[in-house]
């Protein structure tokens, strides 16, 4: 029964964080083109930015997946090099760090709360590279037609 919760919380988090993800390049690809105001490359800043956010709004999520499963110490808790500054902020740090895939260990998930870890591993890593390849179309868009119109 507990490895099905985990499933069902993993599962959930994760895929609430790809929709918040698709939102979030979906948005900008449709409003940067209405801000011809600005320069082209300055749109490609506004596009990082708002990625950026959406990272920020992701680690959280996770960070909060992490912290209500903490409070079922069934699930599993964290060992290692905790903080003293709260709990919170130990699962955003820890979030942070799976997210982007550096795993730096000296906070480690165990029990059920450890497989959370491995879908925000994955999970991170889809969305960054998403974002990446986003960025890259957004770029070849908008620095392409700023160098054609002699535009800075």
């Amino acid at each position: 029964m507990l490895l099905i919760t985990a499933f069902v919380i993993n599962g959930s988090l994760a895929l609430i964080a790809i929709l918040l993800h698709y939102e979030a390049l979906f948005q900008p690809d449709k409003l940067l083109p209405k801000l011809a105001h600005i320069a082209p490359r300055f749109r490609v800043l506004i596009g990082v930015g708002a990625i950026f956010m959406a990272h920020v709004v992701e680690i959280w999520l996770f960070a909060l997946g992490y912290f209500f499963t903490l409070q079922f110490p069934i699930m599993g808790g964290l060992v290692g090099e905790l903080s003293g500054h709260g709990m919170l902020l130990d699962c955003a740090y820890l979030s942070f760090v799976t997210f982007t895939t550096l795993g730096y260990g000296e906070i480690v998930a165990q029990g059920y709360l450890r497989y959370l870890t491995g879908v925000e591993a994955l999970t991170g890593f889809i969305l960054i590279t998403w974002s990446a390849s986003f960025l890259f179309i957004e770029m070849q868009k908008y620095w392409t037609s700023s160098r054609s119109n002699g535009a800075e």
